[in-house]
C-alpha cells in the first residue's frame, strides 16, 4: 500500500442529529459527536497526513462522510453519484476540495448511481459492492473507469452489510480484516483473512493510515487480532457516528 499524504474531512454540521440512519442506536449527542471527530482529525494528523478540514454544512446532515462523494487513486478522482437524494448535492464541495490534489477526474453519470462507501481498494484491485446506494450502473462505469486505467475490478451484490466496506477493510500485505459476509466469500479467499466475530462486526470497519491501525474503542478482540498480524492500534470513540450508520472510513477521504 503507497502512503497517504493527504486527508479530507469535514467537520460535523448541527442538522447531522437528524441525518440518514437505519440504526437504532438513539438520536447524537451533537456536542460530543464534534469532540469524537475533533479526536479523529487529530489521530489522522499523527499517522503523518495532512489534513484539508471543510466547514460544515448544515444544508447536508450526513455531509461529514465524505468517503461518500468521492473514489480516489493516487492518478486520478471519481466525482461519486450518491444513492440517497438528500446527499447528492455533497459531492459539489467535494470535487472542489480534489481540484488542489488532482487534474484528472472522471464522473459516475446518472442513471447509475456510487457510494463511495461502497468501493474498497486492496493494491491495484478495487471491489465495488452493489448496495441500497449504489446501483449496477453506478458499479459498471466505475469498473470501466478502473480497467480503462490498469486496475482491477469486481462487482459484489451485498446481502447484509450496508456499505461493501461496512463489514471488511484491508491492511496491506495480503491481510484482509472481514466480517459477516465476507468471512467465507470467494472473492477474497486468497487474502490472509482477519476475521470478526458477529458480535464485533462494527470493528470490522477500521482503517490503515500509513503505520497505524484506527479502530473504534471498545473492541478488545479485534484490537488483539489486528496487532497480533503485526500493527500499531489506535482507539478511538465512535458511539455518535455509529449511530448514523457510519465509520471510521466514513469519516475522511485518504489519499
Amino acid at each position: 500500500m503507497s502512503r497517504f499524504q493527504n486527508v479530507i474531512v469535514k467537520a460535523p454540521a448541527r442538522s447531522y442529529v437528524d441525518g440518514l440512519t437505519t440504526s437504532d442506536l438513539g438520536k447524537p449527542d451533537y456536542e460530543k459527536v464534534v469532540e469524537q471527530h475533533k479526536a479523529y482529525v487529530e489521530a489522522l494528523k499523527s499517522c503523518d497526513v495532512e489534513a484539508t478540514e471543510l466547514q460544515a454544512d448544515e444544508q447536508y446532515p450526513d455531509s461529514v462522510f465524505v468517503e461518500d462523494p468521492a473514489v480516489l487513486t493516487p492518478e486520478f478522482a471519481v466525482i461519486a453519484n450518491p444513492g440517497a437524494e438528500s446527499r447528492n448535492g455533497e459531492k459539489e464541495a467535494i470535487e472542489e476540495a480534489l481540484k488542489k490534489f488532482y487534474d484528472k477526474f472522471y464522473r459516475i453519470e446518472a442513471p447509475g448511481y456510487l457510494d463511495g462507501g461502497d468501493v474498497l481498494q486492496a493494491d491495484e484491485h478495487f471491489y465495488i459492492g452493489l448496495s441500497e446506494r449504489t446501483n449496477e450502473e453506478g458499479a459498471r462505469q466505475l469498473k470501466e473507469i478502473l480497467e480503462k486505467e490498469g486496475y482491477k475490478a469486481d462487482i459484489l451484490p451485498l446481502k447484509e452489510f450496508f456499505h461493501l466496506k461496512t463489514g471488511i477493510a484491508y491492511l496491506g500485505n495480503n491481510n484482509m480484516v472481514v466480517a459477516g459476509e465476507f468471512i467465507d466469500h470467494p472473492a477474497f479467499a486468497d487474502y490472509n483473512r482477519i476475521v470478526i466475530s458477529k458480535e464485533d462486526e462494527y470493528s470490522a470497519n477500521c482503517i490503515k493510515v500509513n503505520d497505524t491501525v484506527i479502530i473504534p474503542s471498545g473492541y478488545p478482540e479485534t484490537k488483539r487480532k489486528i496487532e497480533e498480524a503485526g500493527y500499531r492500534t489506535l482507539e478511538l470513540d465512535m458511539s455518535e457516528v455509529q449511530k448514523q450508520d457510519g465509520g471510521l472510513s466514513c469519516l475522511s477521504l485518504r489519499f
